[in-house]
Formats: structure tokens, sequence, C-alpha cells
């Protein structure tokens, strides 16, 4: 039997697709955090997402459709472990009536 968290995880699409080491596509993705030449942090909506590799390049950014493709020499694709949103404090009211 299946437990709520991991319906909540078969939810969330996201696909990555890699042609020759030289074009990516994304989707699933919610924001860019950084970008450069050399390395792309992405929050996607299964976790944040770290590209690298050489001269990369954004040739289509649609980040309220989650799309994203990328061109240059990629070296790597690494996914964060962890929650994908970061935890709200609560306040000191909410603290005291737990």
């Amino acid at each position: 039997m299946e437990t709520n968290k991991d319906l909540k995880v078969q939810d969330k699409k996201s696909n990555l697709t890699l042609d020759s080491r030289k074009k990516l596509v994304l989707t699933g993705v919610i924001e860019v955090l950084s970008f450069d030449d050399e390395k792309i942090l992405l929050n996607t909506c299964l976790g944040m997402l770290t590209i690298k590799g050489q001269e990369l390049k954004m040739n289509k950014l649609d980040v309220q459709n989650g799309d994203v493709i990328m061109v240059g020499t990629i070296s790597s694709l690494v996914y964060a472990t962890g929650n994908v949103k970061p935890e709200k404090k609560d306040s000191i009211l909410a603290r005291l009536f737990r």
C-alpha cells in the first residue's frame, strides 16, 4: 500500500532529456536560482538540480510552464536530497501553543 508521501512525489512531473551532452531539455522547473557559463542551479518540482559544464547557455526559459532548454558541454547533473521548499519559521505564539 502506498503512503500519502509516495503519492505526492508521483504527482510531480519532471522530465530531463540530454542529447549528446550538448543539449538539455527540462520540464518541471520552478525557478532558476543561479546561472553562469559553468554552473546552473535550478529548483525543480523534484528537488534542487545542479548542472555543471562549459559554455552553458539557455536557449529557452519559460518558468511559468516549467520548461528550460540549454546548450553547452554538460559534464554533470546532480539532484540534491531533502525538501524542495525551505521550512517556514513559526511565530513565537505558534511555538507557545503547540
